[in-house]
C-alpha cells in the first residue's frame, strides 16, 4: 500500500503546482507545517530517488512486515520516519545552521532495516546488489557510511535522517524481540 501510495504522489508532484513544496520537510516551517513530518515520506527528488528507496521497500518491508504483522509494520515504518524527520530537522537548525528541504522514506526505510537487523541478524542480504553479507554487517556499513560523510559540503542525501532512522529502527527491534512476539 505504501509503495502505490508513494508511486501516486510522484505523479501528483509533477501534476499539481505547489504539491512537492507544500509536503516537503523543511525545518523552518516544521511548527506552522506539522504534517510535514509525515508527508515528506512520500516524496521524492527524481525517478532514481524513488527507484532506491520503493526498491529497499520492496525487499524489506515485507520481509519485516510478514515478522510482526502489518499494523506494526506501519508504525514502524511511520515513527521511524518522522523521528528521522526531527533528527534531520534538528541537525539541519543547530549543527549546519541551514533550513534546506528534506523529501523521500529513507528514514523510515532504514527504520525498518533496523529493526529487521536486531529480529533476524543472519538474513543475508546483498550489498549493492552481489556483495553477500549478513543484514547487521549491511546496517552497520551504511550507518558508518552515512556517518563518515555527514555535514560534507554540497551532499544532497539527508543522513541525520538515515541515522535518527536506524536509531528508531534499532530501539522497536530491541522492544520487540524483548517481549519476544513475532516470527523468528
Amino acid at each position: 500500500m505504501i509503495l502505490l501510495i508513494v508511486l501516486i504522489s510522484f505523479v501528483l508532484q509533477y501534476i499539481i503546482p505547489g504539491y512537492f513544496s507544500y509536503l516537503a520537510l523543511s525545518p523552518y516551517y516544521i511548527f506552522s507545517r506539522p504534517w510535514t513530518l509525515i508527508t515528506h515520506m512520500f516524496l521524492h527528488s527524481g525517478p532514481v530517488h524513488l527507484l532506491f528507496n520503493m526498491m529497499f521497500l520492496f525487499f524489506f518491508g515485507p520481509e519485516l512486515e510478514r515478522r510482526i504483522g502489518g499494523k506494526r509494520f506501519l508504525f514502524v515504518f511511520f515513527i521511524s520516519g518522522i523521528i528521522a524527520a526531527i533528527g534531520y530537522s534538528l541537525w539541519s537548525v543547530f549543527i549546519l545552521k541551514q533550513y534546506s528541504t528534506a523529501v523521500g522514506a529513507s528514514g523510515a526505510l532504514f527504520g525498518i532495516f533496523a529493526c529487521l537487523a536486531i529480529l533476524a541478524p543472519d538474513i543475508e542480504v546483498g550489498l549493492f546488489f552481489f556483495i553477500r553479507m549478513k543484514i547487521t554487517y549491511a546496517l552497520i556499513f551504511f550507518a558508518l557510511l552515512d556517518l563518515l560523510f555527514i555535514g560534507s559540503s554540497g551532499d544532497l542525501v539527508a543522513r541525520s535522517a538515515h541515522l535518527s532512522g536506524v536509531v528508531a529502527g534499532l530501539a522497536f527491534g530491541k522492544y520487540l524481540k524483548k517481549k519476544g512476539n513475532y516470527l523468528r
